[in-house]
């Protein structure tokens, strides 16, 4: 279906858009097309079409904002700095439409998407089209266009830009960008868990509020429209399905009395396998009905609960990472890092939902304010591409925060306005994003449409300490965390039994190869290791058996030979007393100092 917008008749938010006038396509030559018409896709499409762009925004299903809408997606992951929300711009306008909270109903959300889409003249959509193939200038990686397919059959269509704002990167990795799966960066091959959104009818707003005064499953906290925490949940409900899990809820209260809360995990799912997300869809809803009795039992104002519906689309946190001119990484967002090539804000915290039943999630830190580069929408080895979504160059870390709605609609609008930039200068992207001057072109636009975009110096957690540098390096590979205080607890002790698992969490990840003989060289020791505060010389002791050394009491004397001890963990830590955890953080980053720079 190709809708011509300036033909649309005003219509309201109950209206299908089967309803609306549908145009013919009447030209194969576009300014710029948009493949994607998620929350992003919609942001970057108004941008270009509002700088005078021939803008097409091109969407595989019937309508638009993606997990937003299909996939139920209803609440807001805001982020806020001295009470101001750190995106505006487009992102502001559409909020607007939505009420301005962090709750939005679903078809309202469809429908002020729609609104902003069809005020631009200069932009056309088409929903129910898939995008086949890219095209490209001959002998080069330079995208010229792209082939979509719908109901009126192939189109050829060329285009002088390409912004690719699927939740997948699916036209980035068509073209032959080049990208990771899920936490590759950091050694590990999975993905963070999917959740299936539970839409409930018949709940009792005043139960909750009466579960959160007797602080059932640990408590929580209510307002008018929106509740959230009871993580005992977590333990108190068995699921049935394999892979499934009940984490602590967040409940949206809807216009019309119906709920949506988001709390059900369903583990080892490849969100690119559209077989694997049917069959997790499915167990989703098998599980939605158990947790439905357990609720009605256990939890003040589900007594009478019913399932109102089923989302369409599973929500998938992570996929595709693709590769860029700058990967945003973990330490920029700790150190509340602006950018030169700014293009807008992120500031939810670091977010690792969990990518295994027997792990828990996991919060790395939360920082006040980062910039996104506009680097980091400019991939490797494909010209004349954006991509604008949570697949942009991000590490998979930095992404579990980056990856949120708002900050990818932020970066949306951005590369709509820079695509328009760089056909009227007539300068490719990765040019432009090394031209500062350009740069402060792209950024001055974006303020006239609104954007919240200036320069900021912050100060971050453990700046200047001593062990700073090895907070640094294993934070990027999520080996530790300072969850939502940014709190390492670096002056307290570990106990021993930590201190080894931190040790065979290293070698998982650092070393991958060796993990089976490790684990087997730790084994002996596990037997003697307590809850007592770990001392210099038992951490020696763990540190030289990962690599099969068996010390027999002269682990000091036997690390020094071996390199293991560097000046400034010597100096500090000249006799054999407790550690605290800023002097194992020390050791072991030297330890695996090559894995870590890596």
């Amino acid at each position: 279906m190709i809708i011509g917008i300036a033909a649309w008749t005003q219509v309201d938010r109950q209206q299908d858009v089967d309803q609306l006038v549908v145009n013919q396509l009447n030209r194969s030559d576009y300014d710029v097309i948009v493949v994607g018409g998620d929350p992003e896709g919609v942001m970057a499409a108004v941008a270009s079409a509002r700088k005078g762009a021939r803008t097409l925004l091109i969407e595989s299903r019937d309508g638009l904002g993606a997990t937003m809408t299909y996939g139920m997606l209803n609440y807001l992951d805001l982020s806020f700095l001295n009470d101001q929300n750190i995106n505006a711009g487009l992102f502001k306008e559409w909020h607007d439409l939505v009420g301005g909270t962090s709750i939005f109903e679903p078809d309202r959300a469809k429908a002020a998407f729609l609104q902003l889409v069809k005020q631009e003249p200069n932009l056309t959509l088409a929903l129910n089209t898939k995008v086949r193939e890219p095209l490209f200038e001959a002998g080069s990686k330079r995208l010229i266009g792209l082939v979509a397919e719908n109901d009126q059959g192939e189109h050829r269509l060329s285009a002088k830009r390409i912004i690719d704002c699927t939740q997948d990167a699916d036209f980035a990795a068509m073209s032959g960008v080049p990208y990771f799966v899920g936490m590759e960066d950091i050694g590990i091959r999975t993905e963070m868990s999917v959740t299936l959104m539970i839409h409930l009818k018949d709940v009792d707003w005043n139960g909750v509020h009466r579960a959160v005064e007797q602080k059932k499953f640990g408590g929580g906290f209510i307002n008018k429209n929106a509740a959230w925490g009871f993580w005992e949940l977590k333990d108190a409900y068995q699921p049935r399905e394999k892979g499934a899990r009940l984490r602590g809820l967040n409940i949206a209260l809807n216009e019309d009395g119906t709920i949506y809360i988001n709390a059900l995990q369903l583990m080892g799912v490849d969100g690119l396998d559209l077989k694997a997300k049917q069959e997790a869809t499915e167990a989703g809803k098998r599980e939605t009905g158990h947790i439905l009795s357990f609720m009605q039992k256990e939890f003040p104002g589900f007594e009478r609960a019913q399932i109102a519906s089923f989302p369409e689309e599973l929500y998938v946190r992570e996929t595709r990472h693709i590769e860029a001119e700058y990967q945003l990484q973990v330490s920029d967002l700790w150190e509340n890092k602006d950018q030169w090539d700014s293009i807008g804000f992120g500031g939810y915290p670091l977010d690792i939902q969990a990518t295994a039943f027997h792990r828990d999630d996991a919060v790395l830190g939360a920082p006040r304010l980062y910039a996104i580069p506009f680097r980091s929408l400019v991939p490797l080895a494909v010209d004349n591409l954006l991509v604008a979504s949570r697949a942009s160059g991000y590490s998979s870390l930095a992404a579990s925060s980056a990856r949120v709605i708002p900050t990818g609609m932020t970066a949306g609008q951005a590369a709509g306005v820079a695509a328009v930039l760089s056909i009227e200068d007539e300068i490719s992207f990765r040019e432009m994003s090394r031209d500062r001057e350009r740069m402060f072109e792209l950024q001055e636009e974006l303020r006239k449409q609104g954007a919240a975009l200036y320069a900021f110096q912050m100060k971050y957690p453990y700046q200047g300490e001593w062990f700073y540098p090895a907070v640094k390096s294993l934070l990027s590979f999520g080996l530790i965390a300072g969850g939502y205080e940014n709190n390492l607890h670096a002056e307290e002790t570990m106990n021993e039994t930590d201190a080894l698992r931190l040790f065979e969490r290293s070698v998982r990840i650092l070393e991958p190869g060796r993990k089976q003989e490790v684990e087997a060289n730790l084994e002996p020791l596990k037997k003697s290791v307590r809850q007592r505060s770990i001392t210099r010389d038992k951490l020696l002791e763990i540190a030289l058996a990962t690599q099969g050394e068996r010390t027999s009491g002269r682990s000091l004397q036997t690390a020094k030979d071996k390199g293991l001890i560097d000046p400034i963990f010597a100096e500090k830590v000249r006799n054999n007393r407790e550690l605290n955890r800023a002097e194992i953080y020390h050791f072991l980053a030297h330890l695996y100092r090559d894995q870590l720079s890596k």
